[in-house]
């Protein structure tokens, strides 16, 4: 474990610059725990239908639904704290906060799992 902390640099950037003003920071928090929310959700979708559902659909469209909400969760999971990451490092530095472009994909992601849902749903 110490030869772990000896090859880590000691200065990251939450050392860097000015420590933002606390309120701003907590909110940048809860927006990151609003995020993992979403991906704990997803997540459990994925196991209620894996599991509370075995008549849904054919075994292998049940599946894929699984696996994808899964995948999906995890993906989240990542984006959340990268974009915790990137607004903390600028407000750390006093710059404008990033916009992202992540969003319109979820949205991409969210309107074809929605028509995927629908047509397991017909079918």
């Amino acid at each position: 474990m110490k030869s772990l902390r000896r090859r880590l640099p000691r200065k990251t950037w939450r050392h860097e610059g000015q420590a933002p003003d606390y309120r701003f920071s907590l909110a940048n928090e809860r927006t990151y725990l609003a995020w993992i929310r979403t991906a704990l959700a997803l997540l459990a979708g994925a196991i209620g239908i894996d599991q509370l559902t075995p008549d849904l659909a054919d075994p292998l469209v049940r599946i894929s639904l699984s696996s994808f909400l899964c995948l999906c969760s995890g993906l989240l999971a990542v984006f959340a704290y990268r974009r915790w990451a990137q607004n903390e490092k600028a407000m750390r530095a006093n710059q404008q906060l990033k916009y992202t472009g992540f969003l319109k994909i979820i949205s991409l992601v969210m309107l074809f799992l929605t028509s995927v849902v629908i047509l397991v749903i017909l079918l």
